[in-house]
């Protein structure tokens, strides 16, 4: 069976990552979403709420599953039986990025190997920052997150909910 998981934050999961999601969900038998806990990022959602929330968007998904994980994510690739690690490359600075992580994983395991997946050019902007900026000032965000969760992200993030408008 060839596994792979996905790692990042996915705070919130955007429509540029559920498309890497459903592209690669497509390559293998199993794909296993990986909300990685970084001590040194400040979350808007907590890792259970983050699960819940893709959870809620990969339902048409039957090869996908959403996993909560610290540490490595090369130890949790191994844990999980995944010799393959998924990365959306949206412009040149991710790549830079990208590529000295997947270095440093490589030379912690060899078994695992990056798959990078460019970001369709639409969503090469699309950063979940991006997105809670907009929904903070009740901005539009059809065109950046999920139907199935905006409103959520919008719950939590909209500040002046006095004024009825949220949706």
């Amino acid at each position: 069976m060839r596994k792979a998981l996905y790692p990042g934050t996915f705070d919130p999961v955007t429509i540029g990552h559920m498309d890497i999601i459903e592209r690669a969900a497509k390559l293998y038998d199993e794909l296993i979403i990986a909300i990685m806990v970084n001590p040194r990022k400040k979350c808007t959602f907590d890792s259970k709420e983050r699960k819940a929330l893709i959870e809620k968007c990969i339902r048409n998904l039957p090869n996908v599953r959403v996993v909560i994980g610290d540490g490595l994510t090369v130890d949790l690739a191994d844990r999980e039986g995944c010799n393959t690690l998924i990365r959306g490359i949206r412009a040149v600075a991710d790549y830079e990025y990208e590529l000295a992580q997947a270095t440093a994983n490589l030379m912690l395991n060899n078994r695992v190997e990056t798959l990078f997946m460019v970001a369709r050019p639409e969503y090469s902007f699309l950063s979940s920052s991006i997105a809670k900026e907009i929904a903070i000032f009740d901005g539009d965000i059809t065109n950046f997150i999920p139907e199935e969760i905006k409103k959520e992200v919008y719950d939590r993030l909209y500040i002046n909910k006095d004024n009825g408008k949220s949706q």
